[in-house]
């Protein structure tokens, strides 16, 4: 590998290219598959996926479904193909980076602002800005990967000092984040990270907070609790929940029932067709731990349907909680992830780079411990008759 401190997809990526270029694999010649890559590196598919992914976009392999990937043999030389390379990693990030930045001000990129977590988040943000006199521009993704690097783009064109992102659920990194990386241009994640790749990056501990609310509900003396989500279980904030949900189980002596593992639920209706609505009324569960806050709302407005009580039938404990910011009557028992903390220390994290305070390359993984707030939603087991 030429750096070993290079992203480990970037060594992938590099290893295929010298490949390439040194004529190892000929003319429309297959590149190693995913599994031998994945041997290789000892790295996970999700990496190889990624630096495939980039291989493709940049020209220098092609793929077929269920065949693999092959040498892109188009009329433009290698030697062509290497110079297009290396001038032309996403050219309004290089040009922002060389020109001297004009304004006190950061960018967040974020999915949405409809949610306790995020008007949390912002508040940290800018108390710390406030300390700086920086200013702040808030772009929102939606969850799309377009508008994600729509906005990345748009804040490097306004002359943003630097960024804070909360990625989208995606299975593939965004190229404009990795590139953001390539040319040291300064960010934080907030939330999720890019299994793979060193970045800044803060967020809530969710094995634990996982593993809070299964204790939680396990003293109250439930033992069919379910767990529920709206995400691709292949996001990493899921996948740690799930994993802490499965790790305290265990810890108390439980076997984990697959059935109990409700993932990409529908959140937008309440119909009798809809899976979680049979799993209610069929009393699968006792106790219900949702991934996010508008998710324990969906699963109290279904059970209401059913005609099953909270908490005297049914139990919910969500993540983050689901009133507005301003209501401290919650009736959810939620696990807060302290995201005013998140907000202080990412920006905190940013404006030391930005101040030089802290090079670019010191990354920094911040685990902020979560905290359970007891409400009205959860209660005592309802006792079987």
């Amino acid at each position: 590998m030429r750096n070993e401190r290079s992203p480990l997809y970037f060594q992938i990526k590099q290893y295929i290219q010298d490949g390439i270029i040194e004529g190892k694999y000929g003319e429309n010649g297959r590149i190693p598959t995913e599994n031998e890559l994945m041997e290789k590196f000892s790295v996970s598919r999700i990496t190889v996926k990624n630096a495939l992914n980039l291989l493709a976009q940049e020209g220098w392999i092609y793929r077929i479904p269920g065949r693999g990937s092959f040498v892109n043999d188009k009329e433009m030389s290698i030697k062509q193909k290497l110079a297009e390379h290396e001038s032309s990693i996403v050219p309004s990030i290089t040009d922002s980076v060389r020109a001297p930045v004009k304004q006190k001000k950061i960018g967040l990129i974020m999915p949405g602002i409809d949610d306790y977590f995020a008007i949390g988040l912002l508040w940290g943000i800018q108390r710390i800005l406030n300390v700086h006199d920086f200013s702040l521009t808030i772009m929102l993704s939606a969850g799309d990967k377009e508008k994600e690097s729509k906005a990345i783009r748009e804040l490097m064109a306004q002359g943003a000092a630097g960024l804070l992102i909360f990625p989208i659920d995606e299975e593939l990194y965004n190229e404009e984040i990795l590139s953001l990386k390539v040319h040291e241009f300064p960010f934080v994640l907030i939330d999720r990270y890019l299994p793979g790749v060193e970045t800044n990056y803060i967020a809530s501990d969710g094995m634990l907070g996982a593993r809070l609310a299964v204790r939680y509900l396990w003293e109250l003396g439930h033992r069919n609790i379910a767990i529920c989500s709206n995400t691709p279980p292949s996001t990493v904030t899921v996948q740690e929940r799930l994993q802490g949900y499965m790790n305290e189980l265990t810890d108390q002596g439980s076997l984990i029932n697959p059935a109990h593992i409700l993932m990409d639920l529908d959140k937008s209706q309440v119909q009798e067709e809809d899976p979680l609505y049979q799993y209610l009324k069929n009393g699968m569960a006792t106790a219900y731990i949702t991934l996010n806050g508008h998710l324990g709302i969906h699963v109290a407005r279904a059970a209401e349907q059913i005609g099953l009580r909270v908490p005297e039938d049914i139990s919910i404990v969500t993540f983050d909680n689901p009133a507005p910011y301003f209501d401290d009557r919650s009736f959810f028992t939620h696990i807060s992830q302290s995201e005013e903390e998140i907000g202080e220390r990412a920006t905190q994290i940013l404006m030391d780079i930005i101040l030089g305070h802290n090079a670019m390359q010191n990354y920094r993984k911040i685990l902020v411990e979560p905290k359970m707030v007891t409400r009205k939603s959860a209660g005592p087991a309802k006792q079987a008759k």
